[in-house]
């Protein structure tokens, strides 16, 4: 179903792993599991999830190391962290580095199913300011604000095609997906490239990265 909502769950106890998956699957989400923290921070890096669901014990990475890698990437996906490490300084220090909401082991699924939820709600309320190259981007109004102070207006379908690529820095987009996301009923194959110029023009060449042979991604901050 297009309209699942996407989680990925972090968690390196594989039959937890599996339960959780088995039950926010019949919850009616989209479940990727990740065992370790490289492929966490790979599978954050690269997908497109509504929400992470993360342990803090970890194998090759800490869990809440890996919600700072993601953050400083520009990845602003909820998270919920889910870990025994459950005394009030662990949880102040999940909530201080970026997480959302924070539940310790042993949890109780219902009310785990109950704050999923609250996250995505209070989530899909708000359109949060993203950072891009140079900047910050505001969908709502459709500016970007250098780093200097001054605000450049984009047009609608400028700021579409730029919120699609920050929502998610680090995923590669090919240009047939940006089509069918941004402009749907545009007959001109070379729609994407032309305002992926228009966009270069107004902000600078590195706000998006070509990926040759592929398409594109947003690019990287200097």
């Amino acid at each position: 179903m297009e309209d699942q909502p996407r989680i990925l769950v972090v968690e390196d106890d594989r039959r937890l792993a599996g339960m959780l998956a088995e039950i926010l699957e019949d919850e009616g989400y989209a479940v990727t599991l990740a065992h370790d923290g490289q492929r966490a921070l790979h599978e954050g890096l690269t997908g497109n999830f509504d929400v992470l669901l993360l342990d803090r014990g970890l194998p090759a990475i800490e869990g809440l190391d890996v919600m700072a890698r993601l953050r400083s990437r520009g990845v602003l996906t909820p998270v919920l962290v889910l870990s025994a490490l459950g005394n009030p300084s662990d949880r102040v220090e999940g909530l201080d580095r970026g997480a959302e909401d924070y539940l310790a082991k042993p949890f109780d699924m219902d009310e785990l199913l109950a704050r999923l939820r609250a996250l995505r709600r209070r989530t899909l309320e708000r359109i949060p300011v993203l950072p891009v190259p140079g900047g910050t981007f505001d969908p709502e109004a459709r500016t970007v604000s250098a780093d200097t102070g001054k605000a450049v207006q984009l047009s609608e379908r400028e700021a579409e095609l730029l919120e699609v690529l920050a929502r998610h820095p680090g995923r590669i987009y090919p240009r047939v997906e940006l089509q069918d996301l941004v402009f749907p009923d545009a007959d001109d194959d070379g729609v994407v490239d032309t305002y992926v110029h228009y966009l270069r023009r107004k902000l600078g060449r590195p706000v998006v990265m070509t990926v040759r042979g592929v398409g594109y991604r947003l690019g990287r901050s200097p």
